[in-house]
């Protein structure tokens, strides 16, 4: 009894539309505009949630948003007004999908370049560590000399009083 009751619950969940905060006095009695008004709402950010449409923010400004966009569908605004109307009021940030413009150049382009200073960053600063870690070069001649002569002296007990290149 309990997979199926799983199986069940699992069908369900996968089914289930996603919930829209539409309240029921904001539907539309005509199913063409409210159908309209539901494409136009999944297209318009609200301005509160940020990265959330209208149509399913919960949110005062949201609601607000629905309805106006319902009242301009009524009046017989076509999309493209409607849309043309909320980007007059409130900008291109209005759009989920602003347009590809000099001002929002920005937005389309902010992330690719912030990644690429990143990987920048990353590559300089494993070619500096690789740098560190390689050998030194080796001694010249003359300063294998002096660091043969140093490590005798050591031996010794201490630097040769009749040699003039001590230290």
């Amino acid at each position: 009894m309990k997979p199926l009751l799983l199986a069940l619950a699992f069908l369900l969940s996968v089914f289930t539309l996603p919930v829209m905060a539409v309240e029921p006095g904001e539907i539309l009695d005509d199913a063409v505009l409210e159908a309209r008004a539901r494409d136009l709402s999944a297209e318009i950010r609200c301005v509160v949630c940020q990265n959330e449409s209208i149509d399913s923010s919960n949110a005062e400004i949201a609601r607000e948003l629905r309805i106006l966009v319902r009242e301009r569908l009524v009046a017989g605004d076509s999309d493209q007004q409607v849309l043309d109307y909320l980007v007059a009021r409130y900008g291109d940030f209005v759009l989920l999908r602003p347009p590809m413009k000099p001002v929002t150049y920005l937005l389309w382009f902010g992330p690719i370049i912030i990644m690429l200073l990143g990987v920048g960053v990353v590559v300089v600063f494993f070619r500096g560590q690789r740098a560190a870690a390689a050998p030194p070069p080796d001694l010249s001649a003359e300063e294998a000399a002096r660091l043969k002569r140093l490590l005798e002296d050591g031996e010794r007990g201490g630097p040769d009083p009749e040699r003039s290149d001590a230290p």
